[in-house]
């Protein structure tokens, strides 16, 4: 590969980290499942891409938490209560990714991902709905939190989608709730890529110019995506969540029906 197109492939890897963390950061999901598809593709292998997506967000979710924390963002409560099951679920789901095929299971949580983005536009629509913050704290939460950093790690891409959908459809508040689980993401995509790179056969050094790009536009975008996040009016926020999961739900559906 020459040095021209060595650098090209850099600048599409860092375009692409650019508008997914300004997307997650902003909305709290996306970064994961727009990168990874991109990695896919262009042929990377599904676990290395994983691998490479979450390696780059060691970096961005912790200029992205950092963001949400300065700004004000951030519920400490729901932070620590959701930090150690989603390692727990990420360290599993990164460890069975590498022996099982993650598109089967896709399906299913895309439909539930889709119920929740028709909940968020609801409460939206309706008169009635009003974000809020609430005691953020037992087994449901645990539950959540394990589930979204296990399918995180299969999918390249679930911990926002699923936790922050979740969450705001309950009727949480969207900025809250979008800044704690980024920051919360951090912790959760570390202990993800020390167990892709403890299960991984092969190195990630190959992939260096991927993950570089994915980095540099990531860290780039982190803490404008912070700001965005608490300018914008709750209900505006929470409608925006709403259209989002609900889009990437039914193309997800789509894709694996038209297969």
């Amino acid at each position: 590969m020459t040095t021209e197109m060595l650098i090209a492939k850099i600048l599409l890897f860092m375009l692409a980290g650019f508008v997914a963390q300004l997307i997650d950061g902003a909305l709290g999901m996306a970064y994961g499942v727009s990168s990874n598809t991109l990695l896919l593709s262009m042929g990377v292998p599904p676990a290395a891409a994983s691998a490479s997506v979450h390696t780059a967000e060691m970096f961005t979710t912790g200029i992205s938490g950092f963001s949400h924390f300065k700004l004000g963002n951030v519920n400490k409560k729901l932070v620590l209560n959701l930090v150690l099951p989603g390692v727990i679920g990420g360290v599993v789901g990164a460890y069975l990714l590498t022996s099982i095929n993650g598109d089967v299971i896709k399906p299913f949580v895309s439909a539930y991902l889709l119920i929740m983005g028709v909940v968020i536009l609801y409460r939206v629509l309706s008169r009635n709905s009003q974000a809020q913050e609430k005691e953020h704290k037992g087994p449901r939460l645990y539950l959540l939190a394990l589930i979204g950093g296990f399918f995180d790690a299969i999918g390249g891409g679930g911990w926002g989608p699923i936790v922050t959908s979740t969450l705001v459809a309950d009727g949480h508040n969207p900025r809250f709730t979008i800044g704690s689980v980024n920051a919360t993401e951090f912790f959760v995509t570390v202990a993800e890529s020390v167990a892709f790179i403890l299960t991984l056969r092969t190195g990630l050094v190959e992939y260096w110019p991927t993950i570089l790009g994915l980095l540099l536009g990531g860290v780039v975008a982190a803490p404008l995506a912070a700001v965005v996040c608490q300018k914008i009016p709750a209900r505006t926020l929470t409608g925006m969540v709403g259209v989002l999961i609900t889009l990437l739900s039914i193309r997800t559906i789509y894709l694996t029906v038209a297969a």
